[in-house]
Parts: structure tokens; sequence; C-alpha cells
């Protein structure tokens, strides 16, 4: 390729080379899938000619999205073989990701795990017009659908989600003294402490992916949750610590068994009550916990 073509190409990627790993992520939940779109959008956008590229960050967003599209249906038969609940890949990011309320909510594995429940094209749309503001008309030249059709998407899988979404999210001020709470607790031993930050109703979910012992399906309720830890806690033996960071944009613990990571969990809070435990220890998806990515709506 002549330097006239790929110079402008290289600039054009390489500016929105962040966005467009987001709106992979978002969409497939896997950092490593992410980075494969990428690949695959940088070889066809090579081959465009810029001249007649009137939007070049939109027209990488829809080389991105098709290739995620396609990348998620395979995903999909392969999450349907896979041992126990599937929870997204957990990333370090930036504090200034929290910072963006929006983002950060959108990010969380929470949301990304009820994401998880829509169908591949409902989740590009649900994932490109809610969290990155794209229009109809845009997504539908990506999806290859009519802006009729996605219009009806984007209604269908709003309102899936939000049926399974916090009604009022915690603030991040919130979220980080839940969190906080949750770790002193956790790591004195402290069953009444624990009690009192778990909502009545909250949900754990834990991915081993087969490869370490993790619930079978999730826990639900305070009770059984607490039991449900506490148990493990006894049959991995050891000494367990807990590090607060930064987990898609929301404050998470990184944990570590004798000084070996063990997992990831990430909080959903809400009415300052923990309501869902996201813990994921599968060591296949903990490849991006010690060093920060940077995730952007922009």
């Amino acid at each position: 390729m002549n330097d006239h073509v790929t110079g402008p190409a290289t600039e054009a990627f390489v500016a929105h080379r962040d966005l467009l790993f987001t709106v992979a992520y978002e969409m497939l939940g896997s950092a490593a899938d992410a980075e494969d779109v990428l690949q695959e959008t940088w070889l066809r956008w090579v081959k465009v000619d810029l001249a007649q590229v009137q939007d070049q960050r939109a027209y990488l967003v829809r080389i991105t999205t098709r290739q995620a599209l396609n990348r998620l249906r395979t995903l999909k038969r392969r999450k349907e073989a896979y041992v126990g609940p599937w929870l997204p890949e957990p990333l370090l990011t930036a504090p200034d990701v929290a910072e963006d309320v929006e983002l950060s909510e959108n990010l969380s594995l929470a949301l990304m795990f009820i994401l998880e429940t829509l169908s591949p094209t409902e989740r590009a749309v649900f994932v490109l017009h809610e969290v990155f503001d794209i229009g109809y008309d845009d997504i539908a030249a990506a999806i290859g659908k009519s802006p009729a059709a996605v219009r009806q998407l984007a209604y269908r899988a709003r309102r899936h989600v939000d049926a399974r979404r916090p009604r009022t999210p915690a603030s991040p001020d919130e979220a980080r003294a839940a969190l906080q709470s949750f770790q002193t607790a956790l790591m004195t031993g402290d069953l009444q402490g624990l009690l009192d930050v778990l909502a009545p109703d909250v949900v754990f979910v834990s991915d081993g992916g087969g490869l370490k012992l993790a619930a079978p399906r999730p826990v639900v309720g305070a009770d059984k949750v607490l039991r449900y830890m506490t148990g493990s806690l006894v049959k991995a033996g050891g000494t367990l610590t807990g590090e607060a960071t930064t987990v898609n944009g929301n404050p998470g613990l990184l944990l570590r068994l004798d000084g070996v990571i063990d997992g990831v969990l990430a909080l959903r809070v809400d009415n300052a009550r923990v309501t869902g435990l996201y813990y994921v220890r599968n060591p296949e998806k903990l490849t991006r916990v010690e060093s920060e990515t940077t995730l952007t709506s922009r």
C-alpha cells in the first residue's frame, strides 16, 4: 500500500482506536475478541478509498460493528457450551471512566451481564444507540436493516434492559462507600456487617469457566449468598486479601489468595445496598486487571 494511502488511513484509525475497541468490547464482553475485531477492521479500512468517505469516525464504527456482529454470533455458540454462568472479561480502567457516570453504568459488569440475554442484533443496536448515541440511520447502514426495523429493535432491547437494571443506580460515592463496607466486612469476617450491606434479594454470579470452582448457577438471597461465600472461603484455605480497584469504570475488588490473583469482584449497588455480586475467577479472563485499558464513548 502506498504511503499516501496508508498515512491518512493509519492516522484516522489510531485517532479512533480507543472508541472502536470500546464498541467491540461492549458488544462482545471479551477484550481478546475485541482486539481481533479491530485487526479485521483495520484490514478492511486500508482498502477503502478515503476520498469517498465523508465521516471517517462513522465509517470506522460501521466496519467495527459488522465485524463484531459476525463474531458475536460465533461467540454466542461458544457461550452456549460454556461451563456455568458467562461473565464479561473485567478490565482495569482509568478513574476518568468512572467520572463519566453514563459510560461507567453502561460498561459495568452488571449491565453487560444483562446484555448477554439479548439477541446479537438487539445487543448491537442497544450498544450503538444507548451507549454511543449513534443515530438509527447509521445503525441501519451498519447492520443491514431498515431504520424502522432498527427503531423496533432498539425499543425492544431498551425495554428488556430497563426491566432488569436498577431503578436508581448508585452515584460513584455511594458505590465506593458500599464497596468499602463490603470489603471491610469480608476481610474481617464480620458476617453481620456483610448482611447489613447486602440487599435481601442480592444475586451472586461467579464465572470459573470450568477452570476454577464457581457456583453452577446464580445464587439468590442474602443468606444463601453469605453461606456460599463463607463456604467457598473455607474450602479455598489460605489468606484472602482484597484490593479496591476500578473495574469497567466502577468500584470493584481484586482478590488474591496467598498473594496470587484469585479473581475480580464487581458490585451492583442500588439504594446503598449491594444487589449484585459478579465474581470472575476464570484465569483466561484475568489478563487485563493489572494494567489500565482505555475505554471511551467519543
